[in-house]
């Protein structure tokens, strides 16, 4: 990794582990935001994984503070899959361009016997409103935008047992864009935002506590979830991402024992196309709840930030 002084327009990506995106300063009023992503399929619908695909991809944009305006695709798709799939799994991923306002100029495709698809996502950001993991403060409110446990949810129809009612809550919170939301904590003061994504609630969580040197307290009881995902997650039917995150951030994680273990599993599982995580001042909050509810978007107050480190989740 290059050191980041060297580089003195790269206002966020180079020298940390943290940021979502790089963010690289054009003009006084104008950066750039890149970054990608892509994944296996997770539903199997092929228009739904392209279009899921992409708004996951576009997420580390909206987690800078910016907004989508170029994307390239990225395809790893076996000549053996009927050219119709191929055609859908494309057409989701370019319709969820056009809705996030940006232009897909092409991309780049190789043979894959096992199916991947995403893109490369660029956007635009004033230099002085680009948003990081590292700026939450003691006092700040946690909030965030999505409901938690499509991980589990996607897990489970994998396995052929997932309801079709909770399958299909879980594709549209994946479908949905983060761009209002973004556009929403922009309009005012945000100290710090990350998007909710493989690292599940904890691990972007720590993400964000880490560098601002900080603790995060969580509520458990004040967490949304999908349809479905509790009753999984009592069937211990978990991802392998499960575990994975656990191990990795476990030492950074306390929990009150009011907390039940399904609880504490199904925030350590991994999300696809989550929600934003946003430190917001105390002095905002109520002023960020009201812009959400004139555009009639959600919005959980989930814990706080404190002085100390890691995170603390109580019921």
């Amino acid at each position: 990794m290059f050191p980041a002084e060297r580089f003195p327009r790269l206002l966020a990506g180079l020298g940390s582990v943290y940021d979502d995106a790089a963010v690289y300063k054009l003009t006084d009023e104008l950066a750039l935001v890149a970054t990608l992503d892509f994944f296996t399929p997770i539903v199997d619908d092929p228009y739904q994984f392209g279009a899921i695909a992409a708004a996951n991809a576009f997420s580390d944009v909206y987690a800078m503070g910016g907004q989508v305006v170029l994307a390239l695709n990225i395809s790893c798709l076996s000549e053996c899959l009927p050219p119709e799939i191929i055609a859908e799994i494309l057409r989701g991923g370019a319709d969820k361009v056009a809705e996030a306002g940006g232009v897909l100029v092409g991309g780049h495709s190789i043979d894959d016997k096992e199916p991947k698809y995403g893109l490369v996502a660029l956007g635009f950001v004033h230099p002085d409103r680009v948003l990081t993991k590292a700026g939450a403060q003691p006092g700040d409110a946690l909030v965030l935008t999505k409901p938690l446990g499509v991980g589990i949810v996607t897990t489970v129809l994998k396995a052929g047992q997932a309801k079709p009612a909770h399958v299909d809550a879980s594709v549209a919170s994946m479908l949905k864009l983060n761009r209002v939301a973004a556009e929403l904590l922009q309009q005012g003061t945000t100290h710090a935002c990350t998007d909710v994504t493989g690292f599940a609630l904890l691990g972007h969580a720590w993400e964000m506590a880490e560098p601002s040197g900080v603790q995060l307290r969580i509520c458990a009881g004040k967490i949304p979830f999908v349809p479905g995902a509790a009753d999984y997650a009592d069937m211990w039917l978990f991802p392998a991402g499960t575990a994975n995150n656990q191990h990795a951030y476990r030492d950074h994680v306390g929990f009150d024992p009011d907390v039940p273990e399904e609880i504490q599993q199904l925030l350590y599982t991994p999300e696809t196309s989550g929600g934003l995580l946003a430190a917001i001042p105390p002095e905002e909050l109520d002023a960020l709840k009201a812009r959400f509810a004139a555009a009639n978007e959600p919005l959980w107050v989930i814990g706080e930030v404190v002085t100390g480190t890691g995170i603390e989740v109580s019921m």
